[in-house]
């Protein structure tokens, strides 16, 4: 044999050798990391095999049989959607806690607000306001109506209020007379002309409409917040995402490096393009956070409901007074307008103002005002720690892999815009570094 020939097959046996051994790489790490997933081992390979059957991971000599590769498509959808829920939970549940807290504050406002007026009206004005509460009970009905989204113009109704008001009290303080529907129909007309009650329907209608439109706002924005939290975690993964997801996350299990982490340009990449039509979200949802929490603010100033709804049985009483003060006036003027009335047919004789109303309204002291159930003032609720309502949702930030106990873990960190990673190409190649060599 020639010393040119035996070269040749010295380096034909090496090469051969070579092959085999590559041929011949275990599968065993595979096999850990793939049950460890709780798959089955059957029909695992123990050693590479040939990979012309695989549709997303790379053809060569491989660790994954077809159903390897489905079961690990499979997997890589499965841990996002999950992970995407579970990081959006403290969100949204943020979002339906406060909902809940608000909502309970502002219903029992109400309701102790109704309680404090009728208590203390039936103490002061007796049978006359007994027989009469259900004008009061309407105006109660009506805020709980607005509040909790019905269709009611709050301006209309305060008028409405203190025109049937000024019909009782007008019927009262001239109880030797008979009124006609038409009569009272009258007499509500010159409600804003003659001002029976001073100006306390003018403040209060703009104090009660800006409290209640901001409160009602500010509830429902909560029940928005939440709905869009829940609707954007619930991702839908189009095949694309799944195929790229599966590249990034598995297909080193098919290579025989389970253990083998994604460099962060790539996951980053992959995971902005699976998240884009959430990500399309992020002004509209910082835009939305602002507006919310403006609101937040004039909750704790001049809209502060709280505020306004305390203070309405002294309002209310105020204005009983001033009608009161004012009533012989307020008469001749109706007389004049609207017409002598007949006197009442079983000839009742006019009655003294004090037989009417015999006592002024004394207020709650602030330590006998009630509280509500939920148990703190509107200012403390608005000022408690939320960090949820400054940062976006989940669905519209991006995903950053970070290393951590030898394992990959895919963390949520808000978008910034930032102008050095581009919008996710979910074709990308399989960018992958090995473990050591990480540039987080």
């Amino acid at each position: 044999m020639s010393r040119m020939q035996a070269v040749f097959y010295t380096f034909s046996v090496l090469s051969l050798s070579v092959g085999a051994d590559v041929k011949a790489r275990s599968c065993s790490e595979v096999r850990q990391a793939y049950a460890a997933k709780g798959f089955s081992l059957v029909n695992v390979p123990h050693q590479e095999i040939s990979g012309e059957h695989l549709r997303i991971c790379a053809q060569g000599y491989t660790c994954c049989t077809s159903e390897m590769e489905d079961s690990l498509s499979q997997q890589s959808k499965l841990e996002f959607e999950n992970l995407v829920d579970e990081t959006s939970h403290d969100l949204r549940s943020t979002f339906v806690s406060r909902h809940k807290k608000f909502d309970e504050f502002f219903l029992e406002l109400l309701e102790n607000t109704e309680k404090s007026l009728n208590d203390m009206f039936v103490r002061t004005y007796g049978k006359l306001y007994m027989q009469n509460s259900e004008v009061f009970q309407d105006l109660f009905t009506e805020l709980k109506r607005y509040y909790t989204g019905g269709n009611v113009n709050l301006e209309e109704m305060l008028n409405d209020f203190w025109s049937r008001l000024l019909e009782r009290m007008f019927q009262l303080l001239n109880s030797q007379f008979q009124f006609s529907d038409d009569y009272l129909e009258c007499i509500s007309k010159y409600t804003d002309q003659l001002k029976p009650f001073g100006d306390v329907p003018r403040k209060l209608k703009a104090q009660v409409t800006r409290a209640f439109i901001a409160a009602r706002t500010f509830v429902q924005g909560l029940m928005v917040g939440r709905e869009v939290a829940n609707r954007v975690s619930k991702v839908s993964l189009i095949p694309a995402c799944i195929r790229a997801l599966t590249k990034m996350r598995y297909c080193p299990y098919c290579r025989g490096m389970p253990q083998e982490k994604p460099c962060r340009n790539y996951c980053l990449n992959v995971m902005k393009g699976c998240l884009a039509n959430q990500a399309d979200l992020d002004p509209e949802w910082n835009l939305f956070i602002d507006a919310l929490l403006l609101v937040a603010e004039r909750l704790e100033g001049p809209f502060n409901i709280e505020a306004v709804m305390e203070p309405i049985d002294v309002k209310i009483s105020e204005a009983i007074m001033n009608m009161q003060d004012n009533s012989v006036q307020v008469s001749s003027k109706v007389f004049q307008g609207c017409g002598q009335p007949k006197p009442a047919a079983n000839g009742r004789s006019s009655r003294g103002i004090s037989d009417v109303f015999n006592a002024r309204f004394r207020p709650y002291s602030p330590e006998e005002r009630p509280t509500t159930a939920a148990g703190t003032s509107l200012d403390r609720l608005v000022s408690e720690p939320a960090p949820p309502f400054s940062v976006p949702a989940t669905s519209v930030q991006s995903w950053v892999c970070v290393p951590g106990d030898q394992r990959e873990q895919i963390l949520l960190i808000r978008f910034a815009g930032s102008p050095s990673y581009p919008p996710g190409n979910l074709e990308m190649g399989p960018l992958y570094q090995s473990p050591g060599h990480s540039h987080y």
